[in-house]
């Protein structure tokens, strides 16, 4: 059977007529290189990333894959409205399509929930005979060590420079902000170390600096440390996400250090105890706190990029200043200060909706509604929270505070970290307020979002045997 024309399109966030799009969101998007490695057997690949090149819409296609986060929600829809007028089919995939499979079903004339592994190249045999369903449900967790992501589509693209690699996929922990956890069920999948250390070999030419995506690559410590082991020979520089449990574990702080681990990113979220047990998030207070764990960092010279959250109930005006005092204090490599946002599907999201707190019925689609507002009532006021939270970067990432850290040896160590150290804070610092009130979706953009209806599933030739919402719930 003849393989057909599929497009893949990564959507931005949004976009700012006239604003270049903000540079430390521009890292290569893994989920398109994997849809496209999955769909080789069947297809003739296109790509394209709409956060760095307008997107063809004339280009032949007979069908467009787009793979959905909740901020890109708009824009993903806004993309296949585009693709819809030109009679083109779209699938989707990815975060939201499995966290709110519901709304998504309503933009495109098939949707992925679940890994993609098992599901997508069936969604394409399916399609090249006429017969696509409406909805493909993953069963279970999928078996992610037999694809290795087809990058040679990324060809000619202005990526940051850092070589992304996944080794393990979701987190054991049940934190109620997290997506993640909702997504995978608290549940982690890894892959066969083998596979990941020859994928590694064979994109490692010509990248300095790798980052494993995993969710929290210390959540398996037994596996954790035979993969640090067989990183060891490979003599790459590597960051990560972890949790602070790591801290607890010397033989597995030394083995990333010798494996080339150059820092982790870390949630310690919040200062106060009441919002860590909110957010369910106690195994955070380890014996000695946040400056042991930190002290420990520092020794095996691992450098931390420490993530806080406010809007929790429990915060104050008081809450922010002494956040960024501490950081400021223990040196800390570099700090994102962000608000809490509920995502569908999580626990903090069912809550708030229960307690009648949310201010928009879909903060994601609603046009009152932009990047780094608090969607939701919160104790302080959610204009104060925004504004501090933009304070809180500018202060932590002002020249003085950037010097004042190079006392930490550990933030740089080589010559190599010292010009990342330069070139990561300066970044954030110019980006402290760049992104509040970033519209979601292109706000250029005109027109009506158009729904799939009954001419555009025939037209994909969806068989009409399962009713949509039936098959949503």
């Amino acid at each position: 059977m003849n393989k057909i024309r599929l497009t893949i399109v990564h959507p931005c966030i949004g976009r700012k007529p006239g604003v270049e799009y903000i540079r430390s969101w521009q890292m290569e998007p893994l989920p398109a290189a994997y849809l496209a490695a999955l769909a080789a057997p069947y297809a003739d690949i296109s790509f394209h990333d709409d956060r760095m090149e307008a997107i063809p819409y004339d280009e032949p296609a007979d069908l467009v894959a787009i793979s959905v986060e909740t901020y890109t929600a708009k824009r993903a829809y806004q993309i296949a409205t585009e693709y819809r007028k030109r009679g083109v089919p779209v699938v989707m995939g990815g975060f939201h399509a499995t966290l709110i499979p519901e709304e998504v079903m309503e933009y495109a004339e098939a949707i992925v929930i679940g890994e993609g592994e098992q599901l997508f190249p069936r969604l394409l045999e399916d399609f090249r005979a006429g017969r696509m369903k409406r909805v493909y449900r993953a069963e279970g967790r999928s078996e992610i060590g037999s694809i290795r992501p087809d990058r040679s589509i990324f060809a000619g693209k202005r990526y940051l420079k850092i070589g992304l690699v996944e080794a393990a996929r979701g987190c054991h922990f049940k934190c109620d902000f997290c997506a993640i956890t909702t997504y995978f069920g608290a549940t982690q999948s890894r892959r066969p170390i083998d596979n990941v250390i020859a994928e590694i070999r064979s994109i490692k030419d010509g990248r300095k600096l790798f980052f494993f995506v995993d969710d929290n690559i210390v959540s398996h410590p037994k596996w954790a440390k035979e993969f640090y082991r067989a990183l060891i020979p490979l003599k790459i520089r590597w960051v990560s996400q972890a949790t602070l449990t790591m801290a607890q574990d010397n033989e597995l702080m030394d083995l990333m250090k010798r494996s080339g681990c150059q820092g982790v990113l870390i949630g310690f979220e919040t200062l106060d105890p009441a919002n860590l047990k909110a957010m369910n998030k106690r195994f955070n207070e380890v014996k000695g706190g946040f400056p042991a764990v930190i002290s420990k960092l520092n020794r095996h010279g691992l450098r931390l990029y420490a993530t806080f959250i406010f809007g929790y109930d429990a915060d104050t005006p008081e809450s922010f200043a002494r956040t960024v005092a501490f950081c400021k204090e223990q040196n800390i490599f570099m700090v994102a200060f962000n608000h809490i946002t509920p995502f569908p599907g999580t626990q903090l999201y069912k809550r708030l909706e229960k307690e009648g707190r949310l201010l928009y019925g879909k903060w994601w689609l609603d046009d009152r509604y932009q990047y780094g507002q608090v969607p939701f009532k919160t104790v302080l006021p959610p204009e104060l929270i925004q504004e501090e939270c933009v304070k809180a970067r500018k202060s932590f990432y002002s020249l003085g505070s950037i010097l004042k850290r190079l006392r930490n040896r550990a933030n740089t160590g080589s010559l190599f970290m010292l010009r990342s150290y330069f070139f990561i804070n300066f970044l954030l610092g110019k980006e402290a307020s760049q992104r509040e009130n970033y519209p979601l979706g292109d706000a250029s953009w005109r027109g009506t979002i158009l729904k799939a209806d009954e001419d555009s599933l025939r037209r994909a030739g969806v068989i009409p045997e399962i009713p949509a919402m039936q098959a949503a719930e």
